[in-house]
């Protein structure tokens, strides 16, 4: 494992190079100087991009037709947005005098943002409070749900944590409000550029590549491989990095997966840095007949989970990147309803809280199919045991 600290100050200057003016500030800047030079030096990067360990599809020109099909025509499209509000809950960790008795808690905040509160710490993943996943104000995916509690209700910050530059997992008004913070910034190599562009302070800002870490307080940070792309316009694909990551605590460890299709690295991952008391998975915004390798499956979620556990069921599985934007044809429940009924087959311990919920590994959070009920075509009631799966217990137990 190699550690990487932050940027010396004497390399603060001429490290973004600001897009065209021309172009909204959420476009971002594109690496420049030392940013750039680091770039340039990884492993990752070959031949003027970053590329993942194999070939990947990501779908192109050639599914156009097929892909317009199933956008506009799919007789299920009516599917993609829950029939009714999605229910909300005010996060424990709104509280500052409430604070987990285990020392790991994690708050699900919608789409792939969790707050983290590990070993005293608190770490935020992936935040997008904007309305829309996009540059514009007026066009691209908007919300289903509010955010269930706002930016200023977050409180104290460690660390940001970003693991691309999706504008679904990179939302310039979050960041220039958390900026206002002193948390520290913490992402793959390359998009501190756009942060910096934003008004962030170089000095907060640390960049890594895969197998790289850094400290925050008594935490360490890992960016580890994930299968997947970047970029924010149509000229910038491929020159900032992804990664999914490690945070590991004197007493618990977590692992987010960012976006990343199924790929064997996740046994690898487990081996290195495990074993996790809670993976936090993405298993929503899938496609198998366009994008199969940059996004998993429900199934691939759960496989993940287990090959980082090293084939046990060791922690819990949390779901991500589902129920808050409308990415993927899937009818909205689906990654829930699949996700769940494949970890009581392999029995895994899963939970799938409201956005909003907190809860704690260590307690457990009992398991109730609560999207049944906004769902534009309910499944049938749930049993005690939605699904065949397992309640969340008490990890490692």
């Amino acid at each position: 494992m190699t550690e990487f600290a932050e940027f010396p100050e004497s390399s603060v200057r001429a490290r973004s190079r600001p897009r065209s003016r021309l172009l909204p500030a959420a476009f971002g800047a594109r690496p420049s100087g030392e940013r750039l030079a680091r770039v340039l030096r990884s492993p990752q990067y070959r031949d003027g991009a970053f590329r993942n360990g194999g070939p990947v599809r990501l779908g192109g020109s050639g599914d156009l037709p097929a892909l317009l099909r199933d956008l506009l025509l799919h007789p299920d499209r009516g599917r993609r947005k829950p029939a009714g509000p999605v229910p909300l809950v005010r996060p424990a960790a709104a509280d500052p005098s409430d604070r987990p008795g285990s020392g790991l808690r994690l708050t699900w905040l919608g789409h792939a943002g969790v707050l983290a509160e590990i070993d005293g710490h608190r770490v935020l993943f992936d935040p997008v409070w904007g309305e829309r996943c996009s540059p514009f104000p007026f066009a691209g995916p908007r919300r289903l749900h509010r955010s269930p509690l706002s930016l200023r209700e977050l409180g104290r910050l460690d660390a940001v944590v970003i693991s691309h530059d999706h504008y679904d997992h990179l939302d310039m008004p979050t960041i220039r409000s958390l900026a206002r913070g002193g948390a520290a910034f913490v992402m793959p190599l390359g998009v501190g550029a756009h942060l910096e562009h934003w008004g962030v302070p170089a000095r907060r800002l640390t960049e890594l590549d895969w197998g790289e870490s850094t400290r925050v307080g008594e935490l360490t940070l890992t960016a580890t491989p994930g299968q997947h792309f970047c970029g924010r316009g149509l000229r910038d694909r491929f020159q900032t990095l992804w990664a999914s990551w490690v945070v590991a605590g004197p007493r618990h460890r977590v692992f987010h997966s960012g976006d990343t299709g199924y790929f064997p690295g996740f046994a690898a991952i487990g081996r290195e840095h495990g074993p996790f008391d809670a993976t936090m998975m993405q298993v929503g915004a899938y496609s198998t007949e366009h994008w199969p390798d940059i996004h998993m499956t429900p199934e691939e979620g759960v496989r993940a989970h287990l090959d980082l556990s090293g084939g046990s069921a060791h922690g819990v599985l949390l779901p991500v990147h589902w129920g808050t934007f409308v990415l993927a044809m899937h009818p909205w429940e689906e990654p829930a309803e699949r996700t769940v009924r494949e970890a009581g087959r392999l029995g895994v311990t899963v939970a799938v809280p409201r956005p909003g919920e907190s809860f704690e590994p260590a307690a457990g959070l009992p398991l109730t199919a609560w999207w049944e009920a906004v769902a534009a075509r309910p499944a049938p009631a749930a049993t005690a045991s939605p699904l065949g799966a397992r309640p969340a217990r008490p990890a490692g137990r």
